[in-house]
């Protein structure tokens, strides 16, 4: 069931234009998902490694650090953790706590350490992790371990990363917390990321706008061939589409012209196939429809007459139909089927089956040798057409030469006789379908199609026939064929449609 006129579903304009919208989009999406990951992820390795280097110094400075008070080795591990956060430099997103058992106890400080008592007392300055509850309630489990721990705290505020270090001494343990709000440490990246989106957004609504000008520009000529397309009917097939410039659509609206050429032969051989078969087939149709009506059926002799003439009528107007079945079947793509064959044996061949056609002097004058690619069976029966036609209209016992010979990559086959001729002025009309001299219409009776099937066979091969003749001396019909049928053989040799 056809599409009603006018229901129009999603152009290609719109397509190519959303798949070039979906492919930029999913790219500027992957690329910034891409850079967020690994970010992240780099940043995360740092954070690690920067903990584990503070676990590291904690360490040193618990195992072989002075303490700066006494001068001493340090004995008490709250005096290793206080004077670390003594000395710790922290950055915006970092923040450190001392404890003792689950008890905070110190906090670091511009003018020294502070107790617990006093940090919670103190204003807020910069990052302060004892300020998350949440936070505090998860490293209370942490704080009862008695090894060192590097792990993720997720709370409702914020995402951490925290280091746990215990340190003990002479039956007293102290831990020192480093915490790292990953949330403050990636708001740079969030907001390059705002303003990547930003970016993004604009950058596709920049693409979709130079898309719809430029693909409408690259798509116009299918709008010209779509209007050219629904202008064509026939009685006018000679719109064509105008070609500009050597790309895929240049070589689409060529192949449009190209189709429209062939349509246009096909209706207009069409046409005159129908106008010549109409008047040809009306002609035996007429003949016998006469003698039966006159027709006595008492009289023995009239009847026997009159079937011989309906009998001859009917085999001409069969010959007819079957010439013309060759004429139809010449315009599709399997009329010729070409093989490799040798042109000596098929020469041969047609000079053998050429013999039985008619009491006369057949000689075969040339014998070409090597190999061609055409049909064989095509070329034998133009070439017996040609031969046929010499034995209608010359004498019997006369001469007709048939040959064959290859010459600058082109095949010619050929039959010559010595038979009435045809006139100067009656070369190009005896090419004409239907058409015939007057002194061959007066000689034998033909449909006027022998000829046209000859061209019709020669031009599918890619080929041209050739007539020479002088009237009242013979003629000599050749065929001039390539060695090889060209692949597109829908210009060559092509006769014009009969006007």
């Amino acid at each position: 069931m056809g599409v009603a006129q006018g229901a129009r579903g999603i152009t290609i304009r719109t397509r190519i234009m959303w798949a070039m919208f979906v492919v930029a989009a999913c790219a500027l999406g992957t690329s910034g998902t891409m850079v967020t990951v690994l970010h992240v992820r780099s940043s995360d390795a740092e954070v690690t490694e920067h903990l584990l280097r503070v676990r590291t110094q904690v360490q040193d400075l618990a195992s072989g650090g002075v303490d700066p008070w006494t001068g001493r080795p340090f004995s008490d591990p709250a005096a290793v953790v206080r004077t670390h956060l003594a000395h710790s430099v922290l950055g915006p997103d970092e923040g450190e706590l001392g404890f003792q058992g689950e008890r905070l106890r110190w906090v670091p400080a511009k003018e020294g350490p502070m107790s617990g008592e006093q940090a919670a007392q103190a204003p807020p300055e910069g990052f302060q992790p004892e300020g998350d509850t949440e936070l505090m309630a998860a490293l209370t489990p942490m704080l009862r371990g008695s090894d060192s721990v590097v792990d993720s705290v997720t709370t409702s505020s914020a995402h951490y990363r925290v280091l746990l270090v215990p340190v003990r001494a002479a039956g007293e343990s102290a831990t020192l917390v480093r915490v790292v709000d990953l949330d403050r440490r990636n708001a740079e990246l969030k907001r390059i990321m705002v303003l990547y989106s930003v970016v993004a957004l604009a950058t596709l609504l920049l693409e979709g706008t130079v898309a719809m000008l430029v693909v409408g520009r690259l798509l116009r000529p299918i709008g010209v061939l779509r209007r050219a397309a629904d202008d064509i009917d026939e009685s006018d097939l000679t719109s064509r589409v105008t070609v500009r410039g050597r790309d895929d659509l240049a070589g689409l609206a060529g192949a449009f012209n190209r189709m429209l050429d062939r349509v246009q032969r096909a209706v207009e051989g069409r046409n005159a196939l129908l106008d010549d078969v109409g008047h040809e087939l009306r002609t035996p149709i007429t003949v016998v429809r006469g003698h039966l009506e006159l027709l006595d059926p008492n009289d023995p002799a009239d009847v026997a007459e009159t079937r011989e003439v309906a009998i001859d009528e009917l085999d001409r107007m069969g010959r007819l139909v079957n010439d013309l079945l060759v004429l139809a079947s010449s315009q599709s793509e399997d009329f010729v089927v070409p093989v490799e064959c040798d042109l000596g044996q098929l020469t041969t061949q047609v000079a053998d089956k050429a013999c039985a056609l008619g009491a006369r002097q057949w000689q075969t004058v040339s014998i070409a040798q090597g190999t061609v690619v055409v049909d064989p069976a095509r070329v034998t029966q133009a070439w017996l057409q040609l031969a046929g036609n010499a034995v209608k209209y010359s004498d019997k016992d006369s001469l007709i030469q048939l040959g064959s010979r290859v010459e600058d990559g082109q095949v010619f086959l050929w039959v010559e006789d010595e038979g009435i001729g045809i006139a100067a002025g009656d070369l190009e009309r005896v090419r004409q379908r239907f058409e015939r001299t007057d002194e061959a219409k007066r000689r034998r009776a033909g449909s006027g199609l022998g000829l046209d099937i000859v061209e019709s066979i020669v031009a599918a091969h890619g080929g041209t026939l050739q007539i020479a003749s002088l009237e009242g001396r013979g003629s000599r019909f050749t065929m001039c064929l390539p060695t090889r049928i060209p692949a597109d053989t829908s210009q060559c040799g092509t006769r014009p449609a009969r006007p």
